[in-house]
C-alpha cells in the first residue's frame, strides 16, 4: 500500500530528512520513498465559519490578510453556511483574497461540523493527485448552540431524575464528533482550526474537545482564543505550522488486513505531528457549490 503522509515539526526543530524518518503502520516498517521539504508547493483552503462578533471577527479578517500576504501559499477560501461554498478559486491574486475577506458577510448559523469532511476531502483528493502539499483551516467563531441541528440533547422525561439525557447533556455533541471522525478516517489532508470565541460552560466545552480531537485525528491542530488578543497569534501559529508541512510518500506491507491502520512517527528525537491512524478508503471528491458574484 502506497500513501501520502502529512508531517510537522511540533518544534521549531527544522524540516524532517528522509533518512532521518521512521515512520511504522501497525507495526510495520513502511518504506520512505521520498520526504517533500517546507518549500514544496502549497495548496491552502480556509475555509469561514464566521456569524457572530465583530469584536472577534475583525482582528481574524485582519490576522488572515496579514498571512495571505505573507504566505507563499496558493490560496482558496470557502465559506461554511449553507454547505460548503467556494468564495475564491485557487490562485486569484491576493488582492481579491483581501477584498473577499474584508467584504464578507458575516452571519447565518454555524457551518464546522457539516462542512469539515467534504473540505477534508476535497483536499485529499489534491493532495493524491499531485506532488504538492494541501491542508484546510477552518477559522470560526462556531457556538453549538448556533447550529441549525439542536446538539443540546433535551430531557426526555422531565419527571425521571435518572433520565440518561439529564445525566450526560453532551451526549448528542459527542455521538455527532464520532461520526465524522468516521468520516475523516479515509483521508490523509490535515485540517487546522482556529476557534475565535472559547467558551467554559459543559455542552461547549465537549463541542470544542471534540474540534480538537478532528483536527489532531487528521495530522492537524487546534488553537482556542479566550481574549480577542489571542486571536492573531493562533493564525499566525495556525500559518506557521501549516507552512512546516512535509509530505512523506510511502510504501507499506501489512501483515493483515485491519480497518484502522495505527501510524507512528519519528526522527532523531524530533516531536513530530501527523495522523495517528488511517482507513484505507473509497474517495469520492466532493461537489461544491460556486458562489453566486
Amino acid at each position: 500500500m502506497s500513501l501520502r503522509l502529512s508531517i510537522w515539526p511540533r518544534e521549531a526543530e527544522g524540516p524532517v530528512l528522509a533518512k532521518d524518518l521512521t515512520v511504522t503502520i501497525d507495526g510495520i516498517k513502511a518504506k520512505v520513498n521520498r520526504v517533500g521539504t517546507p518549500s514544496d508547493p502549497l495548496l491552502l483552503h480556509i475555509v469561514l465559519d464566521l456569524t457572530g462578533d465583530l469584536t472577534l471577527v475583525d482582528p481574524a479578517r485582519n490576522s488572515l490578510i496579514a498571512e495571505v500576504h505573507k504566505s507563499k501559499a496558493v490560496v482558496s477560501i470557502l465559506r461554511a453556511q449553507d454547505g460548503l461554498r467556494v468564495l475564491e478559486d485557487p490562485g486569484t491574486p491576493k488582492s481579491k483574497l483581501e477584498s473577499t475577506l474584508r467584504e464578507l458577510t458575516i452571519a447565518g448559523r454555524a457551518g464546522l461540523l457539516d462542512t469539515i469532511a467534504p473540505a477534508a476531502r476535497l483536499s485529499d483528493a489534491v493532495l493524491r493527485g499531485a506532488r504538492v502539499r494541501s491542508a484546510v483551516l477552518f477559522v470560526t467563531d462556531s457556538l453549538i448552540a448556533n447550529y441549525r441541528e439542536d446538539y443540546t440533547n433535551p430531557i426526555v422525561n422531565s419527571s425521571d431524575a435518572n433520565d440518561m439525557s439529564r445525566r450526560f447533556p453532551e451526549g448528542l455533541v459527542k455521538e455527532k464528533i464520532r461520526q465524522i471522525k468516521e468520516e475523516l478516517a479515509p483521508t490523509l489532508s490535515p485540517v487546522f482550526i482556529v476557534h475565535l470565541n472559547y467558551l467554559s460552560d459543559r455542552l461547549n466545552e465537549a463541542y470544542q474537545s471534540g474540534l480538537l480531537d478532528l483536527a489532531t485525528s487528521t495530522g492537524g491542530s487546534a488553537d482556542f482564543s479566550r481574549t480577542p488578543s489571542d486571536i492573531p497569534i493562533n493564525i499566525e501559529r495556525a500559518f506557521a505550522r501549516i507552512s512546516s508541512l512535509q509530505v512523506a510518500d510511502l510504501d507499506a506491507r501489512l501483515g493483515r488486513k485491519q480497518n484502522a491502520l495505527k501510524i507512528a512517527v519519528e526522527a532523531q528525537g524530533m516531536q513530530l505531528q501527523a495522523r495517528p491512524s488511517y482507513l484505507p478508503p473509497s474517495i469520492k471528491i466532493p461537489s461544491i457549490k460556486k458562489e453566486k458574484p
